[in-house]
């Protein structure tokens, strides 16, 4: 029986190439429509399905690879004597590849045009039942659905003859995944649709997938067990895309400090650099370069700065480099890392270097396990303006207070909840985070500025939320707040805002609060 490849790719990358090494290893190509015709085109002797099975292509394409001849020659078991003369009887050759990618459903239902009618022609019936099949008997067949396993295929069957049971196996376990993450795409598309076929933003039933990037030495303790993984298309700006350019391996609480340190850092246009330590910020700056901007977050808390996650969101020279080096970091995490700190950082064997690219994707959503569920809901990336405070008593904030408040609430949208920052000409004071009181947060915040050395005289406070009664307030006007951003929307604004007055600084509402739990 002759050598047999099914090549059938709505992704033409490398196909070319691919079939030609497998004609010159004396593989006979079966294909169906485009394909087929490149082939052709490119001199590459192929023959159309239809022709093999003699049942031509019909309704308009839904129909043809699901014959007989097709899925015989890929299911049949060679170990097997009684499949072995199954085909033979019926005049089928067995099919010893199977190399196809599916429709593009995933990019065509992206498109903000896309009509329910598109979506359907574009799921896949053919291609997902051959790789399934060519899958389940891997022990005969090799299937392929990635161009970038195309050259493993050929160096294997160049050298040895056929694709080894290792990759089968391999590659077997590769469309499982495969099919299972397209079949999901389609689930929470249609799932997503209402009975008249408009989109909502949460599926009737959830599937997504990720990739295992690597075991983790353990989890966020040391008796329990950790694993990090990433979503297969990392776009440009999340932490997962990271590239790791030295250092120790990444530990559970490394990845979610980071994250929660990038995430903060690229908020801020100007340069910018955040210092979290257990998931909070314990200093945040902007300044006009990076290096400015890391002295100025280091004076905020140099105490729990110590051991600490660092992000810059731009270049890091060898300059700041050289001061940062003056403290211990687990790890330092930048767009860009030059020569001079490259040289500099690698002394510091363990130091771990992050470099992200810049970008502006966010997670679509985000979740929260709880016993037996799940809590999902997107991201908070809403970030106030100027147009977006709204003055609530007699004195207006200036400029100068406007610029500092909204620094401070961009910050607390980053500390876990109950939280008050104060700020000043750019930089955080004070930093007080996860309290059950509002009250206990702002004094906590205040003691942090107290120990480094800062006064908090003419300073601005941000809360995540409002404040319930006006102790929380005069505690931030006693430490010598003359501003406070909150969102408003108590039953006591009223009391609070009388309290602002009396006390004659400024407030502004936003209408929006920041709860991070």
């Amino acid at each position: 029986m002759r050598k047999q490849a099914l090549l059938s790719v709505s992704d033409k990358t490398g196909i070319v190439e691919f079939a030609r090494g497998l004609v010159e290893a004396g593989y006979h190509i079966l294909s169906t429509g485009g394909t087929a015709k490149l082939l052709a085109r490119e001199g590459i002797d192929v023959q159309e399905v239809a022709d093999y099975t003699g049942f031509p292509e019909m309704l308009d394409g839904r129909v043809k690879t699901l014959n007989p001849k097709i899925h015989a020659g890929i299911l049949a078991r060679r170990p097997v004597p009684e499949h072995m003369a199954a085909l033979k009887e019926h005049g089928i050759d067995p099919i010893d590849i199977v190399c196809v990618n599916l429709y593009p459903f995933e990019q065509t239902v992206a498109r903000p045009d896309c009509t329910l009618e598109e979506a359907i022609e574009n799921i896949d019936i053919g291609g997902p039942t051959m790789i399934r099949a060519a899958a389940k008997n891997c022990e005969s067949v090799a299937v392929v659905v990635d161009p970038a396993d195309y050259e493993l295929i050929l160096d294997e069957i160049k050298v040895q003859g056929e694709v080894s049971a290792a990759t089968r196996f391999a590659l077997a376990k590769k469309v499982f995944a495969h099919t299972a993450r397209y079949d999901g795409m389609i689930t929470n598309y249609l799932t997503s649709l209402d009975a008249e076929a408009k989109p909502q933003k949460f599926p009737a039933v959830l599937s997504r997938q990720w990739v295992k990037v690597q075991d983790l030495r353990y989890g966020e303790n040391p008796h329990q067990q950790g694993a990090f993984y990433r979503e297969q298309n990392v776009e440009p700006g999340l932490l997962a895309g990271y590239e790791q350019l030295q250092g120790k391996e990444l530990s559970y609480n490394n990845i979610a400090d980071s994250d929660a340190a990038w995430e903060c850092v690229r908020s801020f246009d100007a340069p910018a650099c955040v210092i979290i330590k257990h998931a909070n910020p314990c200093g945040v700056a902007v300044a006009p370069t990076c290096e400015e901007a890391y002295a100025k977050a280091f004076l905020t808390d140099s105490k729990s700065a110590f051991g600490g996650i660092i992000a810059f969101n731009g270049p890091v020279t060898r300059a700041c480099a050289e001061k940062v080096s003056h403290q211990f970091a687990e790890v330092i995490i930048a767009p860009e890392f030059d020569e001079g700190a490259l040289e500099l950082f690698s002394a510091k064997k363990n130091l771990r270097l992050l470099k992200i690219a810049r970008g502006t994707a966010h997670n679509d959503f985000d979740f929260k396990r709880v016993g037996g569920g799940l809590l999902v809901q997107t991201p908070d990336i809403q970030l106030a303006t100027e147009k977006d405070l709204r003055c609530v008593t007699k004195k207006e904030p200036t400029q100068a207070q406007i610029t500092d408040l909204l620094f401070a609430w961009n910050v607390a949208r980053f500390v876990k909840s109950n939280t008050i920052v104060y700020a000043r000409d750019g930089m955080t004071l004070g930093v007080g985070a996860g309290q059950m009181s509002r009250v206990d947060s702002a004094r906590i915040a205040m003691i942090k500025a107290e120990e480094g050395g800062l006064s908090l005289a003419g300073s601005v406070a941000a809360s995540d939320a409002f404040f319930p009664f006006r102790d929380g307030l005069d505690v931030v006007v006693d430490a010598g707040c003359t501003a406070v951003i909150q969102p408003g929307g108590s039953i006591r604004d009223e009391e609070v805002i009388n309290a602002a007055n009396e006390r004659g600084i400024a407030m502004v509402f936003t209408g929006e609060r920041h709860f991070r739990h």
